[in-house]
C-alpha cells in the first residue's frame, strides 16, 4: 500500500501545534492550502474519535472522513468514509512530537491509500503517491506557516483555553 510522508519541525510548543492543525473554520483556510470547505457532520461542533467531517479539496474533490483517534497533543488518524471513485481506501495520521528544544514540535504526516481498479493499480498508485505527495509537502509548509501566524496560533491557544476550562 503506497504511503506519503511529510515532516516539519515549527516553532511553537507540541499542544499548540496539534490545537492548529484541528483549526477549523475561517482559522484552517487561513493555512491549509488544501482545503477549500470543510465542516463536522451529524450536528457534531468538534473533533474527536468517531466524528465525520466532510472536506472539498483544492482539487474540487470531496470526501467524507472519520477520525478514528483522537489524542492531543500526540496523534490524530483518519480513514475515508466516502469518497473519490478512485480511492479504494485512503487514510491518514499525523502525529506531533517535542523537539530538542520543548518550545518546537516535529509534525509528522502520513497518508496510506489504494486506487483501483486493481488493473491499473501499478500506475495509479505512481501517480497517486506523485499527486499526494505534491500536496502533503504543500499542506505541511501551510501548516509551517500558520503556526508562525500570530491569528492562527492565538486561535489554537483560545481553543486549548477552552478546553483545560
Amino acid at each position: 500500500m503506497p504511503v506519503v510522508e511529510a515532516v516539519v519541525t515549527v516553532p511553537i510548543p507540541q499542544d499548540v501545534a496539534f490545537a492548529v492543525s484541528q483549526t477549523t473554520g475561517a482559522v484552517r483556510y487561513r493555512w491549509d492550502p488544501f482545503i477549500r470547505e470543510q465542516h463536522f457532520t451529524d450536528g457534531a461542533t468538534a473533533p474527536g474519535k468517531g466524528v465525520q467531517t466532510f472536506t472539498r479539496s483544492r482539487h474540487g474533490l470531496s470526501m467524507i472522513s472519520e477520525y478514528v483517534s483522537y489524542n492531543p497533543p500526540s496523534n490524530v488518524g483518519m480513514k475515508m468514509v466516502r469518497g473519490p471513485w478512485f480511492f479504494e481506501m485512503m487514510g491518514g495520521g499525523w502525529r506531533f512530537a517535542p523537539a530538542d528544544d520543548p518550545r518546537h514540535t516535529v509534525a509528522t504526516w502520513r497518508y496510506n491509500f489504494r486506487c483501483r481498479p486493481a488493473f491499473i493499480r501499478p500506475i495509479a498508485d505512481r501517480i497517486g503517491v506523485w499527486l499526494l505527495g505534491r500536496d502533503i509537502r504543500r499542506r505541511i509548509a501551510g501548516f509551517a506557516r500558520g503556526c508562525a501566524d500570530p491569528v492562527v496560533v492565538a486561535a489554537a491557544e483560545q481553543a486549548i483555553a477552552s478546553r483545560e476550562r
